[in-house]
């Protein structure tokens, strides 16, 4: 069953959006608020909450929202919406995501053509200094030329191809690495010109250029094999100095 067409004319299929969480109710609030006025509507949106909060079922009843409770570990998160959803495409978002005007229909308009799933274009929200323009580039130029685009790009894929590609490892980080992996192997996975918006707390707090070295370091360790749970105990040890933990925003 598909969805109305959206505001582009573009048929939009039935989409559910899963939404990791832990303990960042406020930006999980704007993104539900912003996906309850998309027209066409998502099939259904479910948030997978690692952190048993009362808040965040407060707020899935107040948009319709699907709750669902799950161990604090992003990829078990993810696989527990996914295993829950209904729709023929997945579309899974950060809690502090930022949306196009017309997702589905650029979604729908990729699935059209072919390919299993693919991605939005990474775009940092609010003020923009000038370090941000060119790290944006930056990571365009590396999804584009095969490597991984990462979780805070929308990832969306049908239904079956994610089942198909194993879904989800029960990873904390590096989570879309084998899934996207996979999903290259079964047909086209498309990067798309519409950008979700990244908020950029982290880039701020810690410096432009230190976050982005930070992070690449991060991956170069994982590709020289270094599992994710012992990378992401060591990534948590900066995040508490702040006050914070990786997971908040998912």
């Amino acid at each position: 069953m598909r969805a109305k067409e959206g505001m582009s004319g573009v048929e939009a299929p039935a989409v559910s959006v899963v939404i990791p969480v832990y303990r960042d109710e406020a930006a999980l609030g704007r993104l539900l608020s912003g996906l309850s006025g998309l027209l066409p509507r998502p099939r259904e949106i479910l948030v997978a909450d690692g952190g048993a909060s009362g808040r965040c079922r407060t707020l899935c009843r107040r948009y319709g929202a699907i709750y669902l409770s799950s161990f604090p570990c992003r990829g078990l998160q993810l696989n527990t919406g996914a295993r829950r959803a209904s729709g023929e495409v997945l579309w899974f978002l950060h809690a502090d995501a930022t949306l196009p005007e017309d997702p589905l229909s650029a979604i729908g308009a990729a699935l059209a053509k072919d390919a299993c799933g693919g991605f939005f274009r990474f775009r940092f929200d609010g003020s923009r200094p000038w370090p941000a323009p060119l790290l944006e580039r930056m990571v365009e130029f590396r999804v584009r030329s095969g490597g991984i685009p990462y979780g805070d790009q929308g990832l969306f894929m049908t239904r079956d191809a994610y089942w198909r590609s194993g879904g989800y490892p029960p990873w904390p980080l590096f989570e879309e690495v084998p899934l996207v992996r996979n999903l290259r192997t079964l047909a086209p996975f498309v990067a798309l010109e519409e950008a979700i918006g990244v908020d950029p707390r982290r880039w701020e707090r810690d410096g432009w250029w230190r976050r982005s070295l930070a992070n690449r370091w991060l991956a170069t360790k994982f590709w020289l094999g270094i599992p994710p749970g012992t990378l992401s105990e060591r990534y948590r040890i900066p995040e508490k100095q702040h006050g914070t933990k990786r997971e908040e925003s998912q």
